[in-house]
C-alpha cells in the first residue's frame, strides 16, 4: 500500500502526528475524517487543505469522512481566535451546510458503489437529543479541567476573557471524534495545525471510556512568505464558490504568488508527481519572467475548483486586460463576462445623460476622481498614458459619448499600464 504520510510530507502537509499514525495506514484500509464548520455558504481557499487531505486519503484507497458542524458551528471553535464569534442562527447555519454539502461533493468520490467512497455526516444528527446531564456526565468526566487549560487555544484567550460556551468546544469535537470511532469505525482525525489540541482531546476520550486506541495528524496553517495572511486579499476571502469569488479573480490570486510562495504551493494544493512539480521549478527558474511556476499552479487550482472552461476563459480574459491591440476582443464580451473581468477593478458610476450629450474626457477623468485635477488628466492624456476600452487617446479635447461604451453601459479607463477603473453609465 502507498506510504500516505510519506507523501503528504514531502508535500509540506505534515506537521503534528500520533506515533504509529503512519504504519497504520501502511497494513490497513483506513476510515479517517475531517471537520468543517460552516460559518458561510461557501467554503474560501483556507478550507483547501483539508480537503486536499481527504482527496489524498480516497486517492490512496481509504474511506474519506467530512463531517459538517451543524452542531459545533452553533458553539464556535476558539482555535487561533482573539475574540468570540457570532453566533449564528440555526436557519443560517441549515443554509450554510447546504452549500457546504455541495461544493465538497466536487472535490470526493461519494459513490456509495465505490468500496472508499466518501461518506457526509453532521454531528447536529447526534447532538439534537444529547442533554446537557447526559454530556456532563457522559464526556465531561473523563477530561480534567486542568487538561483542557493546558491547551493553546485556551491559553491564549485566558487573559482577554473566554466564555464556558467556547471553553467546552475542545469537549465537543471531542466526542464527536468518539462517536464517529464508535458508529463508524473511524480511527483517524486529520486538520490544522490550530486543531491539534481539540483533536488530541478526541483521542484522549476514546482511550479514557472505551480503552480505544485513536491517530491523527495535523497540517501546518500555510502562511505567505512576507508573513501575510494566506488566502486573504484587498476584497477579503478568496472562496471558492464562483459567485463570491469569479474564477477569473481566482485564477489571478494563484498566478499573482510569489516564487517563493508558488514553489511551495504547487506542492501543496496540486496532485502532480514529484518528478513533474521538479521539472516545473527547474524551467521557472531558468526564465523567471515567464512566471512558468505560477501559470500551471493557476490552472491546476482553477481547473480543479471551477473549471477547463472558466480557466481557459480566465486566460483569455488575462490577454484582453494585460495585452497589447485587444480592443475587439474586450468589446465581444457579455456583460457577465466582462463584470468577471473587472472583479475587484475600482468602479464609478456616472450619468447616463453626461455620455448622451458628450462629455470632454478632461472632464470625465477628473469628474469620476480618476484624476485629481484637470492639468493632471491633460498632462495624463498629452503623454499618452490614458487608454479606453484598451485604445490610447492622446487628444485632451476628446469627446467621449455613448458610442464609447460596451454593452451600453461600460467604460474602461486604463491609466499607465495597470491601473484599471470601471465607469458604468447609470
Amino acid at each position: 500500500m502507498k506510504n500516505l504520510i510519506e507523501e503528504l510530507q514531502w508535500r509540506g502537509l505534515v506537521q503534528d502526528i500520533i506515533p504509529e499514525t503512519e504504519q497504520l495506514l501502511m497494513k490497513e484500509k483506513v476510515s479517517g475524517y475531517i471537520g468543517f464548520d460552516p460559518t458561510s455558504d461557501s467554503l474560501h481557499i483556507g478550507s483547501l487543505v483539508p480537503i486536499i487531505l481527504l482527496m489524498h486519503l480516497q486517492k490512496a484507497g481509504h474511506k474519506p469522512y467530512a463531517l459538517i458542524g451543524g452542531a459545533t458551528g452553533m458553539v464556535g471553535d476558539p482555535s487561533g481566535k482573539s475574540a468570540e464569534r457570532n453566533m449564528l442562527s440555526k436557519e443560517q447555519i441549515n443554509l450554510n451546510v447546504q452549500g457546504v454539502k455541495k461544493q465538497l461533493s466536487k472535490f470526493l468520490d461519494f459513490d456509495n458503489k465505490a468500496e472508499n467512497a466518501a461518506v457526509l455526516v453532521n454531528n447536529i444528527d447526534w447532538f439534537t437529543d444529547f442533554t446537557f446531564l447526559d454530556f456532563i456526565r457522559d464526556v465531561g468526566k473523563y477530561i480534567t479541567v486542568n487538561y483542557m487549560m493546558s491547551k493553546d487555544s485556551v491559553k491564549k484567550r485566558l487573559e482577554t476573557g473566554m466564555s464556558f460556551t467556547e471553553f467546552t468546544y475542545q469537549l465537543v469535537q471531542g466526542y464527536d471524534f468518539f462517536h464517529l470511532y464508535q458508529t463508524y469505525g473511524i480511527k483517524l482525525q486529520m486538520g490544522g495545525s490550530d486543531q491539534w489540541g481539540n483533536i488530541v482531546t478526541g483521542t484522549e476520550l476514546i482511550r479514557k471510556k472505551i480503552q480505544g486506541e485513536a491517530f491523527a495528524f495535523t497540517a501546518p496553517l500555510i502562511k505567505k512568505a512576507d508573513g501575510g495572511k494566506f488566502g486573504k486579499t484587498e476584497s477579503g476571502n478568496v472562496w471558492l464558490d464562483a459567485s463570491k469569488t469569479s474564477p477569473y479573480s481566482f485564477y489571478q490570486f494563484w498566478l499573482n504568488t510569489t516564487d517563493e510562495d508558488a514553489e511551495k504551493y504547487i506542492k501543496i494544493f496540486t496532485f502532480l508527481a514529484k518528478d513533474e512539480i521538479d521539472e516545473i521549478i527547474a524551467s521557472h527558474s531558468e526564465a523567471l519572467h515567464l512566471r512558468t511556476l505560477q501559470k500551471r499552479l493557476a490552472k491546476e487550482l482553477t481547473c480543479m475548483v471551477h473549471s477547463e472552461k472558466d480557466y481557459e476563459f480566465a486566460v483569455e480574459a488575462s490577454k484582453i486586460l494585460f495585452g497589447d491591440d485587444t480592443s475587439e476582443a474586450l468589446k465581444s464580451l457579455n456583460e457577465n463576462e466582462l463584470l468577471d473581468i473587472m472583479d475587484g477593478v475600482p468602479r464609478f458610476e456616472f450619468a447616463k445623460n453626461e455620455f448622451e450629450n458628450g462629455i470632454l474626457l478632461v472632464d470625465l477623468l477628473t469628474n469620476t476622481s480618476i484624476l485629481p485635477s484637470k492639468s493632471e488628466a491633460k498632462k495624463m492624456i498629452q503623454s499618452n498614458a490614458i487608454s479606453l476600452n484598451k485604445i490610447k487617446n492622446g487628444d485632451i479635447n476628446a469627446l467621449i459619448n455613448s458610442s464609447f461604451l460596451l454593452n451600453n453601459k461600460y467604460l474602461l479607463i486604463q491609466k499607465g499600464k495597470k491601473n484599471y477603473y470601471l465607469v458604468i453609465a447609470v
